[in-house]
């Protein structure tokens, strides 16, 4: 059993006999669903510094292909 800094037990079996292997598995499942941990703040891109509206878009072989490469997507 682990003991947190207070040096109070984490967990407290208070009736019948588990084993460590079962207490094992306690942790584990509480230790999994805990999520702790904030979700990620989403910010959105600043298109005025989005680079990728400088590159060039793809080819498109093919009969007119020269035609449609002048006029607006």
């Amino acid at each position: 059993m682990t003991t947190s800094d207070s040096g109070a037990p984490a967990l407290q079996v208070i009736s019948g006999n588990a084993t460590p292997e079962e207490v094992a598995i306690i942790l584990a499942l509480v230790a999994a669903a805990g999520g702790t941990e904030p979700e990620p703040d989403v910010t959105e891109v600043n298109r005025w510094n989005d680079r990728s509206e400088h590159l060039r878009g793809y080819l498109y072989p093919g009969q007119g292909a020269w035609r449609a490469s002048a006029l607006p997507r």
